[in-house]
């Protein structure tokens, strides 16, 4: 621990500037943050109190995505923006269907690399972490830890949750999502949750404005404009709907739409030609 009163800071990070990773973890109840994260934390949910819900809704939501692609024989899973470790990570999830699930996490975030580490020392030869930004998908998938992990001649599960929406349109993030399905084979899936401002627009303005004082800023989007991510894919039932709808279990709290206006999806590629619309 340090002066910040978080986790020791490895090279490169500013424990003075708020993380949307570390706001993540303090919001599902982590403690690898810093005060910085936890004070950003506070003031959002003063505001949007209904924050600490749509981060236990979005983790349970990828929780089912995860499983619902173990369903479909998906055993390769590749994290993008995992975050810092918590409760049910994919490879575990994962693993309840198909013990020998390969894993690959993803983040920029230092901290996240090095408690990644940590948490996958157990399993070094089929889970691995690469620290890199999303926005370079050629990048990742050149990696050393993706190459010797996953096998990207068989399906793999891409999993970007809770994640696009901290890409702005002029980082032009369409054509980003096509370039990481270019990479996977026909077979493979993808999971997106992203935030939307069709039910409560003043709230996601709020939220929007927080984010640009953080190593991530983005922006919330319409549900038409979060469908078009699915371009080239074939959406899974029940299609994108509020996170509360997708899938849910009874074992599970339930969120309405007005508590999580968060939605989500699980699409197949069931070609390599990403240019058709879904």
């Amino acid at each position: 621990m340090n002066e910040s009163t978080g986790p020791d800071v490895p090279p490169g990070v500013d424990p003075t500037t708020a993380s949307s990773a570390r706001i993540y973890d303090y919001m599902l109840g982590g403690k690898n943050n810093y005060t910085v994260d936890r004070q950003t934390g506070e003031q959002i949910l003063q505001a949007v109190p209904e924050t600490r819900m749509l981060a236990h809704a979005n983790r349970a939501f990828m929780g089912r995505a995860v499983d619902a692609m173990g369903e479909l024989g998906v055993d390769q899973f590749l994290d993008i923006g995992a975050g810092l470790p918590a409760q049910s990570p994919v490879h575990e999830v994962a693993r309840r269907r198909h013990p020998d699930t390969r894993a690959v996490y993803v983040d920029h975030d230092p901290v996240v690399r090095v408690h990644a580490e940590a948490l996958l020392a157990e399993r070094p030869d089929i889970t691995g972490v690469v620290e890199a930004d999303m926005r370079e998908p050629e990048t990742i998938f050149a990696h050393p830890e993706l190459t010797g992990r996953l096998d990207l001649g068989r399906p793999v599960g891409l999993l970007l949750v809770s994640m696009l929406h901290f890409l702005t349109d002029d980082q032009q993030p369409y054509a980003l999502m096509r370039r990481y399905l270019d990479h996977l084979p026909a077979g493979s899936c993808v999971a997106i949750s992203h935030i939307e401002h069709d039910t409560h627009p003043e709230r996601a303005r709020y939220l929007q404005r927080v984010y640009e004082s953080t190593s991530s800023p983005g922006q919330s989007r319409s549900l038409s404009e979060i469908r078009r991510f699915f371009s080239g894919t074939t959406l899974l039932e029940p299609g994108l709907v509020h996170l509360g709808d997708w899938r849910p279990r009874s074992d599970e709290p339930y969120y309405s739409s007005e508590q999580v206006w968060m939605v989500g999806a699980l699409a197949r590629l069931e070609t390599t030609d990403t240019t058709a619309r879904a």
